[in-house]
């Protein structure tokens, strides 16, 4: 049980880390914090979220996360064993950050999806 609760500590440790230190994973915190808040609004509203929503933002959420933490990862780990400019290390670095892009990108569109038609519903038209 004891080493369970240690790699529990470390892990939030490197959240702790990455929320502090990466401001690339502060914007995505900040997206995660609005994202809920509007699902929540949406709650209170006449046009609450399905149980099929709530878990395409929640997946929407965890995706760009765990790929941003990756990403910062693996580029810290390149930057520590490669720290001189090196054509392989920068194209790992490009392909890790192209899978936060691509998580993002995704993310984003399941926003649309699950928030568009409500939103387009409150406008006054």
């Amino acid at each position: 049980m004891l080493r369970f609760y240690k790699s529990f500590l470390y892990a939030l440790n490197g959240v702790i880390i990455l929320t502090k230190t990466e401001r690339n994973f502060q914007i995505i915190v900040v997206g995660a914090i609005v994202s809920l808040i509007t699902s929540i609004g949406f709650e209170f509203s006449n046009q609450p979220l399905n149980s099929t929503e709530w878990l395409f933002i929640f997946l929407g959420i965890g995706l760009v996360s765990v790929s941003e933490a990756l990403n910062t990862a693996i580029e810290k780990t390149l930057d520590t064993l490669h720290p001189n400019i090196h054509p392989g290390v920068g194209k790992a670095k490009d392909m890790a950050a192209a899978a936060t892009m691509i998580a993002s990108t995704i993310a984003l569109i399941i926003g649309i999806i699950v928030f568009g038609s409500r939103f387009w519903e409150l406008l006054p038209i």
